[in-house]
């Protein structure tokens, strides 16, 4: 699937760290963000979540929900939050049905083998549930300032 800013962003449920559950239905009237990462405990996924976790308050102050998915299960979420003192909700999609929805479950190639895999996005959804802003094959530095600042501007 092929989103665009202005599109509804695709209903979700997912298992999250510590247990229980969250869903596009829960943050109905909040403005959230969904960034995609390959695997907990890698380096570039492990500086993102930092970096987001470091400007959480920044988002709290703007009523804006940040939830890191990927395909690892809610233990590796657990282990990975624990040891990195991570601020951000984990939601784990290990049959890849939500980013297939949003279109980042994909083809990558590394050293000329082919394989699906996660790819690096971010989607800032707003209140009303429509994706406002899409960032793909994301580059980890500056990024959660370039989210921050459109978060700002909902």
């Amino acid at each position: 699937m092929d989103l665009k800013p202005g599109d509804k962003a695709p209903a979700f449920k997912l298992p999250v760290d510590g247990g229980g559950h969250i869903s596009s239905a829960s943050l109905k009237g909040n403005p959230y963000v969904l960034y995609f990462y390959p695997k907990d405990d890698t380096s570039g996924c492990t500086a993102e979540a930092i970096d987001f976790s470091k400007k959480i308050n920044k988002f709290s102050e703007l009523n804006v929900a940040v939830i890191g998915v990927s395909k690892d299960s809610v233990a590796s979420h657990d282990r990975f939050k624990t040891k990195h003192k991570l601020k951000v909700i984990l939601g784990s999609d290990p049959e890849t049905t939500l980013a297939g929805a949003y279109g980042v479950w994909v083809e990558k190639s590394m050293y000329g083998r082919k394989y699906m895999g996660m790819e690096r996005a971010t989607f800032l959804v707003d209140a009303k549930g429509t994706i406002r802003e899409i960032w793909r094959k994301v580059k980890v530095a500056g990024h959660v300032e370039a989210v921050l600042a459109a978060a700002k501007s909902l």
